[in-house]
C-alpha cells in the first residue's frame, strides 16, 4: 500500500529545494521565481529505522530493504488559488490525491530570496494556506449535498450519513476551522476520510530557517512552533539549504557535518518519521537469508491483512503469524534463540500486528 505526503506551501519558501534534498535528486526546480515546479513531483524515500539493520546483522541477511513513503511536491499556491488564480486548479486536484499535509514555512530572511507578499511572517503564510484549503472544501462541500440530498430520498443510507457528515463540516469551515477540527465518532471517521476534504488531512509544519539557527530555531520557527501546539499537530525545524547540502554528501561525511553544526540526524530523517507518524503507520519486519525487509501497516491492523500487504494471496490463505517481538529477538540472538527462549508466538487472524514485530506467515496458496 502506498502513504503519500504532499509538500506545500507559497512560492520561494524553500519547498522544492527540501523536495530536491528529500529524494536526493535535482527533479525539482528550485528557482527564486513562482510557479518553477509547474508539475507535481513524485519522490520515493526509505523511513530510517536502525532497528533494520539490526535485525539483518541478526538474520545474517544478504539484503536490506527498507519501508518508504512517497512524497510530492505541488505547486506553490497563492492567496486565490481556490479560485483559480495561479495554478490554483492543478493544485488543489494534486492536493486531493494525498494522505497528509506537509505545510513548508518560511522562517528566515534573505533580501537575494522574494517573497510572494514582500514580507517574511510565516502565521499569515499558513493562514493563506489554510484559508484556501478551507475555501475549496466549502465550495466542494456545498456543491455535493444537493446530489447526495437526491440519493437520501430514494432512502439511500450511505448518502444520509455522507450528508450529515458534509453539512457537520460545512458548518466547522463556515465559521474558519478547518474540516480536520469536527469531532467523529468512531464509526465515522473511515466514511469522513473518503469524502476526501483537503482540511480533513492530517498536517505537519515545517519550518524553513537560515543556516545558523538549523539547530536550534528561530524567534520565527518559535512561533510556529506556539501555533502548532495549539492545534495539537507536530512541527519540525529545518535548513533546507543544509539538507541539500548533506544530501550530497557521504554517510560518513555525514556525521561528522551533522556533529560540526550541532546535530544528531539529519532534518529530512525527523521530517520522514514525524510524516510517518502523521499518518499513524507502523513497522513490522521479515527476517531471512536472502533479505531483511520493513514494511509499512496503519496501527491497528490485523495479521491477515498485514499478510496481505506482501502478497494478496497470503491474505486470501492466511493461515497463522509466527510473531517474535523485535526486542526478544535481539535480547536471544534472533528466531531460533527467542523460539527456545519460549518468545515466539503463533497468533491468528484476530492478531493485532504491533510496531517492530518480526512476522513469519503461514498460508495456504
Amino acid at each position: 500500500m502506498g502513504f503519500k505526503c504532499g509538500i506545500v506551501g507559497l512560492p520561494n519558501v524553500g519547498k522544492s529545494t527540501l523536495f530536491n534534498a528529500l529524494t536526493q535528486t535535482a527533479a525539482a526546480a528550485a528557482e527564486n521565481f513562482p510557479f518553477c515546479t509547474i508539475e507535481p513531483n513524485v519522490g520515493v524515500v526509505p523511513v530510517p529505522d536502525p532497528r533494520l539493520e539490526t535485525c539483518a546483522r541478526i538474520g545474517k541477511s544478504a539484503q536490506i530493504i527498507p519501508t518508504q513513503l512517497t512524497f510530492v511536491d505541488i505547486a506553490g499556491l497563492v492567496r486565490g488559488a481556490s479560485q483559480g488564480e495561479g495554478l490554483g486548479n492543478q493544485f488543489l486536484a494534486h492536493i486531493r490525491e494525498v494522505d497528509a499535509i506537509i505545510h513548508v514555512l518560511r522562517c528566515f530572511e534573505d533580501s537575494d530570496v522574494t517573497h510572494v507578499d514582500g514580507r517574511v511572517d510565516p502565521l499569515a503564510d499558513a493562514e493563506t494556506i489554510e484559508t484556501e484549503l478551507m475555501l475549496a472544501d466549502l465550495e466542494s462541500v456545498e456543491r455535493r449535498i444537493p446530489a447526495l440530498v437526491k440519493k437520501v430520498r430514494g432512502n439511500d443510507e450511505d448518502a444520509r450519513r455522507d450528508v450529515a457528515l458534509l453539512e457537520r463540516a460545512a458548518a466547522a469551515l463556515r465559521e474558519g476551522r478547518p474540516a480536520r477540527t469536527v469531532e467523529l465518532a468512531e464509526d465515522e471517521r473511515e466514511p469522513y476520510r473518503r469524502l476526501q476534504l483537503i482540511t480533513a488531512k492530517p498536517v505537519l509544519y515545517v519550518c524553513n530557517v537560515e543556516e545558523s539557527a538549523a539547530a536550534t530555531g528561530n524567534e520565527l520557527s518559535a512561533r510556529v512552533a506556539g501555533k502548532a501546539a495549539a492545534e495539537g499537530v507536530p512541527c519540525v525545524v529545518i535548513s533546507a539549504a543544509i539538507e541539500a547540502e548533506i544530501a550530497q554528501l557521504d554517510p560518513d561525511e555525514r556525521s561528522i557535518f551533522l556533529e560540526e553544526i550541532g546535530l544528531t540526524e539529519t532534518g529530512l530523517s525527523r521530517i520522514i518519521r514525524a510524516g510517518y507518524e502523521l499518518l499513524e503507520l507502523i513497522t513490522y519486519f521479515t527476517v531471512g537469508p536472502k533479505e531483511a525487509r520493513a514494511w509499512t501497516i496503519e496501527k491497528g491492523t490485523k495479521a491477515p491483512q498485514a499478510a496481505g500487504v506482501i502478497h494478496t494471496d497470503f491474505e486470501k490463505g492466511f493461515i497463522r503469524a509466527e510473531a517474535i517481538g523485535y526486542d526478544a529477538y535481539v535480547a536471544h540472538g534472533g528466531e531460533s534463540g527467542a523460539k527456545e527462549a519460549g518468545k515466539a508466538r503463533l497468533e491468528g487472524k484476530e492478531y493485532v500486528v504491533q510496531d517492530g514485530d518480526i512476522l513469519h506467515f503461514r498460508f495456504n496458496t
